[in-house]
């Protein structure tokens, strides 16, 4: 376990992350928790007492990682852009369970879940996340139907976001 204190930022612009909230983790805090990677990895642990797990962190360049905070982060933590966080954090190494619901409507759509099983752990660990980054059956289901759209026409996480996300503007 790796504990500092970090302030919240907001990017303005920054492509796909404007408008995220996150702490810069600095390289060699993340050197300790994960010597020599520089590609994005899961940590669990605590923000001000509020408890993370499987959370990635995301390269930056020079070392550097950033965690960003989803809603669910800033209201546990009761922080915005500009407080300090204390951080205590460790590696995640538990694999993500792909919920029981998503596995059954995989079933029901040989293309997307053929789809799905093709890509690389880390694409099918970011539907899984998003998929758990909801509460209210109607909004899971509202994700789940998304999700299955997207594989069925083979787009990556990436590609469904940005399609979703046209579809807002």
């Amino acid at each position: 376990m790796v504990s500092f204190t970090a302030a919240i930022h907001q990017f303005e612009r920054q492509g796909e992350k404007t408008g995220w909230t996150y702490v810069e983790v600095p390289a060699d805090i993340a050197e300790q928790l994960s010597p020599g990677n520089k590609k994005s990895f899961r940590v669990k642990g605590k923000l001000d007492g509020y408890a993370i797990a499987g959370i990635a962190l995301l390269p930056m360049g020079g070392g550097r990682f950033i965690l960003p905070l989803n809603a669910a982060m800033r209201k546990g933590t009761g922080k915005k852009k500009g407080s300090t966080l204390k951080l205590q954090l460790a590696p995640d190494t538990k694999p993500l369970q792909i919920p029981p619901d998503f596995l059954e409507c995989l079933e029901d759509e040989p293309k997307a879940k053929a789809f799905f099983e093709g890509l690389k752990l880390s694409q099918r660990n970011y539907y899984i996340k998003w998929l758990g980054g909801v509460k209210g059956e109607a909004a899971v289901a509202k994700r789940m139907a998304q999700a299955i759209d997207a594989l069925a026409r083979k787009k990556d996480f990436v590609a469904m976001i940005r399609g979703l996300k046209a579809l807002r503007e």
